[in-house]
């Protein structure tokens, strides 16, 4: 495995706070599903939890370079969404479920 792809994994790692089961379960909300763009139906964030709960199922070996780009920008979004936290209880916030639906629960220690 390459130095980028070790890399790639542990920024992932660290910014997807979630379980598979915890963002599966999340997903299914209508909270989940009511935040993001949705251009398409499902919101981008949608689309991507399923992805990141698919990605935390995938054993490392089995990940493909299209996988790494994912998580890449999974990172990317976490990091700039949690630099924009609002003030004041977060907590049923659309803030925090968008940031759920791409696998960081921000009030999760």
């Amino acid at each position: 495995m390459s130095d980028d792809h070790e890399q790639i994994r542990k920024d992932f790692g660290e910014a997807v706070n979630m379980t598979a089961s915890e963002l599966e379960k999340w997903l299914g909300t209508d909270e989940s599903k009511e935040v993001g763009d949705k251009s398409s139906g499902e919101s981008t964030g949608h689309a991507s939890g399923r992805r990141i709960v698919t990605l935390l199922k995938t054993k490392r070996d089995d990940l493909t370079d299209s996988d790494y780009q994912h998580m890449r920008k999974v990172v990317g979004y976490v990091h700039r969404h949690l630099a924009q936290r609002p003030s004041g209880d977060v907590e049923d916030s659309r803030w925090r479920h968008s940031l759920m639906n791409w696998g960081n629960d921000p009030l999760k220690s």
